[in-house]
């Protein structure tokens, strides 16, 4: 679930520097923040790169999804003789689906019942649910310093005011099990703390299961079942083209949850629940959470130890889980400007200011994601670069 996807789907990368004109001049080494639409310009520059490697946008590793085992549940899916996969359903979504949510969310601790969950449109649109429930006049929603850009933007959006002060605030958004992007586990005083305010709390648990410990932390909803609205997607553990999340909101809410949920969309499309309900009754999906926490803590192992040997002046700490490390360097360039140059070079990054909630470009910092190159090369390949890039702009 990740805004700056959309605009980063870069062709297949490689170890040749492709060759290309000098640094744009359309990007000043001095100005105002990278806002969207200008990364959206730039991130299509680097679509259209050949050979970029590309650590932007928070993808899931093409590698890693069962397509097969899809293929053969889509198949089966048609061939159920009432077909329900291809006909209207429920605002809700499949029962089965819920059940097996709900049973997931149980062994986690919390008290959780199939009719608690609806099946949403991917986790996106289970967040906008949460805040349009939280939301009133003037609502002040509190955040991290550093947080989910497409959250961000939502909440502006509906008119909200986004705060990451710790002043107060009308609600709470925040990633607990795995942040997005630093990949921070939330700690027991932060825990306590944003519990300890009674405010709503909107909790999307995105990148749970991807810890690498393979610890899943209690979910907030387990300790605040009255108020938390917990969001949930496959889109990070399966593949995000299903567009299949969840939404536990409090049961007092469930029914204007649902209305919402209705009015936007009248439901979740059924084809991929049913796909989704398929693949989860006949395939081991615990197994695969295993092989996937290995995967990505490999790769987040070896971009650490890219850093470190090419560019040792850059701090960072070791995520807990999900596809990216957040990185501050030793310098403060344009960032627009950096990136800009750094496509040039052969790689993008997603750069700091998108996500702060006011925007702002310093402290210089950018978003490395080791999730989706195409070979686990390409992790020092994209670093040398981008180190190379480094000394040129810096």
């Amino acid at each position: 679930m990740d805004v700056t996807a959309y605009a980063t789907n870069p062709p297949p990368s490689s170890h040749t520097r492709p060759s290309q004109a000098p640094i744009s001049r359309d990007a000043p080494r001095s100005g105002q923040r990278l806002g969207l639409g200008r990364f959206e310009t730039l991130t299509r520059r680097a679509a259209d790169t050949p050979g970029l490697i590309s650590f932007a946008g928070g993808l899931p590793a093409p590698g890693e999804f069962p397509r097969s085992k899809l293929a053969a549940s889509f198949v089966r899916a048609l061939q159920t003789p009432s077909c329900p996969a291809l006909q209207y359903g429920w605002p809700e979504g499949d029962e089965d689906l819920r059940s097996w949510i709900a049973g997931q969310l149980r062994r986690r601790g919390a008290s959780v019942t199939r009719d608690d969950v609806i099946v949403t449109s991917g986790a996106q649109q289970a967040v906008s649910l949460a805040a349009q429930m939280v939301r009133g006049p003037d609502a002040r929603i509190g955040v991290d310093p550093e947080s989910y850009p497409g959250a961000l933007e939502l909440f502006r959006a509906l008119g909200a005011t986004v705060i990451d002060d710790g002043s107060h605030v009308d609600a709470h958004y925040l990633m607990p099990a795995v942040s997005n992007p630093r990949g921070r586990r939330l700690s027991p005083h932060g825990r306590a703390k944003v519990l300890s305010t009674l405010r709503p709390i909107i909790e999307d648990d995105a990148y749970a299961d991807l810890c690498f410990d393979g610890a899943v932390p209690r979910p907030l909803l387990a300790e605040a079942p009255d108020r938390v609205f917990h969001v949930g997607t496959f889109s990070k553990t399966l593949c995000p083209g299903l567009r299949v999340g969840w939404l536990v909101p409090p049961r007092a809410l469930r029914a204007d949850v649902l209305k919402l949920k209705q009015a936007d969309d009248l439901q979740a499309a059924s084809l991929p629940q049913a796909i989704l309900e398929d693949y989860l009754r006949n395939e081991d999906f615990d197994q695969r959470l295993v092989r996937l926490r290995e995967f990505y803590a490999r790769r987040a192992a070896r971009m650490e130890q890219a850093l470190r040997r090419y560019l040792p002046g850059w701090r960072f700490e070791s995520p807990a889980g999900g596809f990216a490390i957040w990185v501050e360097p030793d310098a403060e360039p344009n960032e627009a400007f950096f990136l800009a140059a750094a496509i040039e070079h052969g790689v993008a990054f997603d750069p700091g200011s998108l996500f702060r909630a006011n925007g702002a470009v310093t402290p210089f910092a950018l978003r490395l994601c080791f999730s989706s190159v195409s070979r686990d090369e390409d992790l020092d390949e994209g670093v040398r670069r981008l180190a190379r890039c480094w000394a040129e702009v810096a």
